[in-house]
């Protein structure tokens, strides 16, 4: 059975949603560059694993492997990890809703160079997503939270700025590969050689000894556990799906309907603070919902 890619993209924000709660504590711990070295070494060896064993390699076009590699050095080296330090700073709510604004940029990108037009509905949407980015950050914390994942490390603007290049920087991977997904590449194969490309490009960052990339602690078992969940999920999992999403769906749909992270991620961080989050969270993360869903009308 042929999933539409309107399923498949939101079941691709689902993994992310989980994969954020999963991946909290280890990047707290590990450092944004750890965490992402070893989430990446993680989905590689199941994502060739199942290549390999699916015969799905043999799919891969030499022709577009560079296409494959620069997207994922852009949307996984640079996005990811930025991604994970704006985590480390800002916690999981605020860095997936400042994720969130991918579907903005993704929606003007198509709109720029892949000519999906971006009607009236859908520019009242984008202004209902931006306004909603920033109410769930200007309100979204309860003055009483006391949950570590919720204080901010550091400078506010620079989490901020993390979150948005991640958003961008995710924006644009996708975007790149929407003519090879559409010539029919397995979306498995062409997730192995994008995790592979950034994998190779944290190697080198890592080789070249600077200290920034080092560990800020070595990582525990339960770290790794961690760290191993996050790549299934959120990694192999997910960007799978987004690939194949791809496929037969529009790469701003496809952007908006991914972007719900948030409000999927809401029950989640309800159900580890064991309280309600904020009121201003809520209302941030429906005014982003009913933004996506106004973009997508003309779908």
């Amino acid at each position: 059975m042929i999933l539409p890619a309107e399923t498949l993209a939101l079941a691709a924000a689902a993994t992310w949603a989980c994969s954020s709660l999963l991946s909290a504590s280890a990047v707290a711990r590990m450092g944004a560059f750890a965490f992402s070295r070893w989430r990446l070494a993680f989905a590689c060896a199941m994502l060739w694993a199942l290549a390999f064993a699916t015969g799905s390699w043999r799919g891969l076009q030499l022709d577009g492997a560079g296409v494959l590699a620069l997207s994922g050095v852009i949307g996984i080296f640079v996005g990811d990890t930025a991604l994970f330090a704006c985590m480390g700073r800002l916690g999981p709510r605020r860095s997936g809703i400042l994720f969130a604004t991918h579907a903005l940029f993704s929606a003007v990108l198509a709109w720029l160079f892949l000519g999906e037009t971006l009607s009236g509905w859908g520019l009242l949407g984008s202004a209902l997503l931006v306004a909603g980015v920033m109410t769930a950050i200007a309100f979204g914390r309860r003055e009483t939270e006391l949950h570590h994942w919720e204080s901010t490390k550091g400078r506010l603007a620079v989490g901020i700025a993390l979150g948005l290049v991640a958003a961008l920087g995710q924006s644009v991977a996708t975007l790149m590969l929407k003519p090879l997904m559409q010539s029919g590449m397995d979306p498995v194969a062409a997730s192995a050689v994008r995790m592979s490309s950034g994998l190779a490009a944290h190697a080198v960052l890592l080789f070249s000894g600077w200290r920034v990339v080092q560990a800020t602690q070595s990582p525990r078992w339960v770290d790794l556990g961690y760290t191993f969940a996050s790549a299934a999920l959120g990694m192999t999992l997910g960007m799978t799906l987004i690939l194949k999403a791809l496929q037969n769906g529009s790469a701003g749909m496809v952007g908006m309907l991914s972007s719900v992270t948030p409000v999927l991620l809401l029950p989640l961080l309800w159900w580890v603070y064991r309280r309600r989050p904020a009121l201003g969270g809520w209302c941030g993360a429906l005014l982003t919902a009913a933004g996506c869903a106004l973009i997508l009308l003309r779908h």
